[in-house]
């Protein structure tokens, strides 16, 4: 940094490089600050409930790290056998279990890190209550290293639950599906993972992994409960009595360690899956208010269909995070045309019903033409400031975001 400090070099850190919205591409050149050799689990700390560790570690290795001490770091981004702490504390990135657990950043307790000019800052430490000073570190949380580079995160820890039950239940329809969830959410259940995946979606994963689709589901959701036995039990009893039999096709419980790694390959396999459908996946990850999702799918898919186009939705919809995937041919004119359209409208209609553009994949250059939607001039001018501040000749990662 400092010698890309006096030669006035772009540098663009980045981690294993599996975003989807291209925050870690060099757009200027320079120096590409590549990440994944620098991978040690520094200390894990059982009586603290913390962990230090290198942004280069992969997030599975260190849940499984965690998980051999009796504890438990719930983000699970479905790149979790690739991604790397570093890159999702970059993104903010999520996952299944953001809806009871939350997102990288509720688990980030400080950070250190390095300024542009090669000066070293913390931010943030490795105590739960610290409001001394201005909140840098949340500032530097999903800034997408744009502020600055990362090199060493606190993160909080859990208690490991002593069990947890998956299920997969299928509906005749993308609207019964949706509302399921609304029912599941204000039941009380409170699941660990409340995720959705549409009709083209589940058939995909299921031929993907060597399995025959039923022609008869539309929807279906997947709900995984945790904590401990009795609770856990307490909870499936609830969620057994909301279930409209009238509405569902079929319903699957893991009663072993296979039959819960099954469930959880279908899931995990929605992105590579379908991308076989079409040559190219646009992949935006818009949020809306939780009420709102029975409508939000809809209204979606009468784009598409309107626009020609295929789209496939899945995601984390307990937390309104609706994976919106326009399935397309970028050598087809009038189809990207098509799709520009459609990107247009549906972050448009998002943001009137009070959503997000971006829930866990952040801006990068996907996002940048859209950001207007979602901020008033003087919102955008505030958040220039602050990379102004940080990075008075825009050196750290240019051209994303803005």
């Amino acid at each position: 940094l400092k010698l890309s400090n006096q030669f006035k070099i772009p540098v663009t850190p980045r981690g294993a490089g599996v975003g989807y919205s291209g925050g870690s591409i060099p757009l200027k050149g320079g120096i590409a600050l590549v990440f994944t050799k620098m991978k040690r689990i520094l200390n894990i700390d059982p009586e603290n409930m913390s962990a230090e560790v290198e942004p280069g570690v992969t997030t599975i290795e260190f849940q499984e790290r965690c998980r051999k001490a009796g504890l438990f770091y719930p983000p699970d981004p479905a790149s979790l056998k690739t991604s790397t702490i570093g890159g999702n504390v970059a993104e903010n990135a999520g996952g299944p279990r953001c809806f009871k657990y939350g997102v990288t950043g509720n688990y980030v307790l400080g950070l250190e890190g390095f300024l542009v000019n090669g000066e070293k800052i913390h931010a943030g430490s490795a105590i739960i209550k610290d409001v001394a000073g201005y909140n840098l570190k949340s500032l530097l949380i999903g800034s997408e290293g744009t502020l600055a580079v990362v090199t060493k995160i606190i993160l909080r820890l859990i208690p490991l639950p002593e069990t947890n039950r998956i299920f997969r239940i299928d509906f005749d329809s993308l609207r019964a599906g949706a509302a399921f969830i609304n029912s599941v959410i204000h039941s009380g259940i409170a699941p660990s993972v409340l995720e959705f995946m549409d009709r083209t979606a589940l058939d995909a994963s299921l031929d993907y992994l060597g399995f025959d689709p039923d022609t008869r589901v539309n929807a279906s959701v997947i709900i995984e409960l945790d904590g401990t036995a009795i609770d856990v039990g307490r909870r499936e009893e609830m969620l057994e009595g909301i279930i409209d039999v009238e509405q569902i096709i079929s319903f699957f419980k893991a009663t072993d360690e296979s039959k819960t790694e099954e469930i959880w390959k279908l899931r995990r396999n929605i992105s590579p899956a379908i991308a076989r459908l079409r040559p190219k996946k646009i992949n935006e990850d818009i949020v809306v208010p939780v009420k709102q999702i029975p409508e939000a799918v809809e209204t979606i898919k009468s784009i598409g269909t309107e626009l020609n186009l295929l789209i496939v939705l899945f995601g984390h919809f307990g937390d309104g995070n609706i994976h919106t995937n326009l399935m397309v041919d970028p050598d087809d004119a009038d189809e990207m045309s098509r799709a520009e359209i459609a990107l247009d409208r549906i972050f448009k209609y998002v943001i009137e019903i009070g959503g997000s553009i971006s829930g866990e994949h952040g801006i990068g250059i996907s996002k940048k033409p859209f950001m207007k939607i979602q901020f008033s001039d003087t919102e955008i001018a505030l958040f220039k400031g602050i990379k102004q501040v940080f990075d008075p000749e825009n050196r750290l990662n240019p051209g994303k975001m803005f």
